[in-house]
């Protein structure tokens, strides 16, 4: 029988909150603004009850598994060429996901706060940080997840109710101003942070107990409201025309509050809640990959095999044009996402539905043989 892991459902959806949430809440609301306009809400909510349904899937697979290693699981049901094909590839996209989230972060501060500091440095620094992050341990960076997140939660509500003077929620009216076909077309963006839920799988052997269906139902209601809350609070402050011209919308937002009429420039707040964020993504990305790649608790391996690939990849990133970078992250990165997800975990169904039968009939007749020679 497989060990039981350290870590609770509540430190799962916390760490959803953290991990996922840094994309719902920043990387997709510039291309479902540019394309869906104010009635961008729209497709989110569209895109979560499209998702809902999928969850079972996700459960499915997690019941078929029986908590274990998703590679060791792939390996009894496929064989050693099969799961190798499915494990390189997914550990491969896992490390370009870890690596566009770090090329966009270093980019926002490059643009904001530290723009005359070299982008190499702050890769090599980031790199460093993230690095120790996954040479420990899952519990080590659920704790750290728990510790940060409390004050990324406070911050979003300051912001939220510190502008709710200046919301105008006029501004999402006309509903469906450009027809239905911009609506269905946005779905895909908002989708693809939700479908990362289906990471929660190669993770799974550290949970202490099992997911139910609820609980992958409130982790999409989270992320729909850190999506939706950024989304509509752009709109209502700026307007969509001007929201749409941002580059970093909820940002933005934090440019607005004041405390009082002599205290301004709270936007520093934000730069603790992506750096944050960033950590935690990129640091779990990593050790996902790691995890695939049986690597984690190898200090000195991780260090030799996985971190210098890793940063010549975000240098490669880094070299890019940034007007070309934002065109690929904010668009062909988040299809590919959903897409990739999507078909692995059809994939992992169906290897799920066809060997598990097979798997308890092998059960039954080595406990048959057992009985019959007592």
């Amino acid at each position: 029988m497989h060990k039981i892991g350290q870590i609770g459902i509540l430190h799962v959806i916390f760490i959803v909150m953290t991990f996922i949430g840094l994309k719902n809440h920043v990387t997709i609301l510039p291309p479902i603004l540019e394309h869906v306009k104010r009635d961008g809400w729209m497709s989110v909510i569209l895109a979560a009850l499209f998702m809902f349904p999928w969850l079972f899937l996700i459960l499915f697979i997690h019941n078929k598994t029986n908590q274990k290693s998703l590679k060791k699981w792939l390996h009894e049901r496929i064989g050693k060429v099969g799961s190798s094909i499915i494990v390189f590839s997914t550990a491969g996209f896992i490390f370009l996901l870890a690596a566009f989230s770090l090329r966009e972060t270093i980019l926002w501060i490059s643009s904001t706060f530290l723009i005359s500091t070299p982008k190499i440095l702050l890769l090599f620094v980031y790199i460093l940080l993230c690095a120790s992050l996954i040479s420990t341990n899952m519990l080590t960076i659920v704790i750290v997840n728990t510790l940060v997140l409390f004050f990324v939660v406070v911050f979003g509500f300051y912001v939220a109710i510190a502008n709710s003077h200046l919301k105008d929620f006029s501004l999402l009216l006309p509903v469906l101003e450009h027809g239905f076909s911009p609506v269905l077309k946005g779905i895909v963006y908002p989708a693809s942070g939700f479908i990362e839920l289906f990471l929660l799988l190669f993770i799974q052997q550290h949970f202490k107990s099992k997911l139910k269906w609820y609980h992958l139902a409130i982790m999409l209601f989270i992320l729909t409201g850190l999506t939706l809350g950024p989304l509509i609070g752009a709109i209502v402050e700026f307007g969509p025309e001007e929201a749409a011209r941002q580059r970093y919308p909820a940002f933005e937002e934090w440019g607005l509050v004041t405390i009082g009429r002599f205290i301004e420039h709270m936007d520093f707040l934000s730069i603790y809640q992506w750096l944050t964020g960033t950590f935690i993504r990129v640091g779990l990305l990593l050790f996902i990959a790691a995890e695939l790649l049986d690597l984690t608790g190898k200090r000195k391996k991780i260090w030799a095999y996985m971190i210098p690939p890793f940063f010549f990849v975000c240098l490669i990133l880094l070299s890019l044009d940034d007007s070309l970078f934002l065109q690929l992250n904010s668009n062909e990165m988040l299809i590919a996402t959903f897409l990739f997800f999507f078909v692995l975990s059809l994939l992992l169904g169906m290897i799920a539905a066809f060997s598990g039968n097979g798997h308890k009939n092998k059960i039954r007749t080595s406990t048959t043989k057992s009985k019959n020679r007592k």
